[in-house]
């Protein structure tokens, strides 16, 4: 590609000629320090489940030594196949009824502060899980009554029956990915709409909910205005927190990388980001959905 076309393109960092390594602002420090040697323990002793050890979240050191960890509910197996995600899809299993005690119990044993909560989709349910997120917030704040909790939630196809037991349970931060930019929502997303995350964005806060939250991955070939239009869109709809990070494939079987961002660009979209009005907005490459996720509730 020559550069006249990425001129008319308008991309925001480099194009990846293929097996380039991943440049040096990627590279990630392995997790130290005495609060995450005592969690890891803990994790493998009780053979707990946390998104952050099975996802290989780069961040999973600094999170944990801030008393931050991530769950993830409703089993592994997801009824959609984003071209972005790692998880499983397929037909999912039957619901353990037990898994709100567990996920609190794990959470109890971790002595962690702040949990964020996430889950697959599963369009199989008539509930959508709405149900067992409900019963799992319950649970959590029973046997962990000092904790804060996030929840971020799939759209629950935008029925608001659904997104209400969310809203009743009155987690601290209430977080919907928007995931990228509106033109590549259909590549990227497949089953997912952008205005129908927008929607239950909106939705979300109209109903009373204090604090959401939304983010975006970037090098998936979307331009420098598309970011800032979905920036424009995000706080339109009253969103209060962003997370901008890089995308990285998951295998070769998903979507490719199209760009590095660079860390000037991420640092632009921060000060965008701002000046719309977000009251946080995290932006670099290693951010993922739940980084420093505790600062978002205050």
């Amino acid at each position: 590609m020559s550069a006249k076309t990425i001129s008319q393109a308008d991309t925001i960092s480099k194009i990846i000629p293929e097996r380039q390594p991943k440049p040096k602002w990627l590279r990630v420090k392995l997790p130290t320090g005495k609060k995450y040697t005592e969690l890891r323990g803990l994790v493998d002793k009780y053979s707990l489940n946390t998104i952050c050890t099975s996802g290989s979240c780069p961040n999973m050191g600094e999170c944990w030594g801030e008393g931050t960890a991530t769950f993830m509910i409703l089993g592994n197996i997801c009824t959609r196949s984003c071209g972005f995600c790692g998880v499983k899809t397929g037909r999912p299993e039957t619901l353990d009824w037990d898994e709100p005690e567990k996920v609190a119990r794990s959470i109890k044993i971790m002595n962690i502060k702040h949990a964020v909560l996430t889950s697959v989709d599963r369009d199989d349910l008539k509930d959508m899980g709405s149900i067992m997120w409900s019963e799992t917030v319950k649970a959590v704040r029973r046997m962990n009554p000092e904790i804060t909790l996030e929840t971020l939630i799939p759209d629950f196809q935008g029925i608001e029956k659904h997104i209400d037991r969310i809203i009743e349970v009155a987690p601290e931060v209430v977080s919907h990915n928007i995931e990228t930019v509106r033109r590549l929502t259909r590549e990227v997303r497949i089953q997912a709409k952008y205005d129908r995350s927008l929607g239950v964005l909106k939705y979300l806060k109209a109903q009373g909910q204090r604090r959401t939250k939304s983010g975006i991955m970037l090098g998936l070939g979307e331009t420098r205005e598309e970011v800032i239009e979905t920036l424009h869109d995000l706080r339109a709809n009253d969103v209060d927190v962003v997370t901008i990070g890089q995308y990285l494939q998951p295998s070769k079987r998903h979507l490719p990388v199209r760009q590095f961002i660079l860390p000037d660009q991420f640092k632009e979209y921060e000060t965008i980001g701002m000046d719309l009005g977000f009251r946080h907005v995290e932006s670099s490459a290693l951010v993922r959905s739940s980084y420093k996720a505790q600062k978002h509730i205050h």
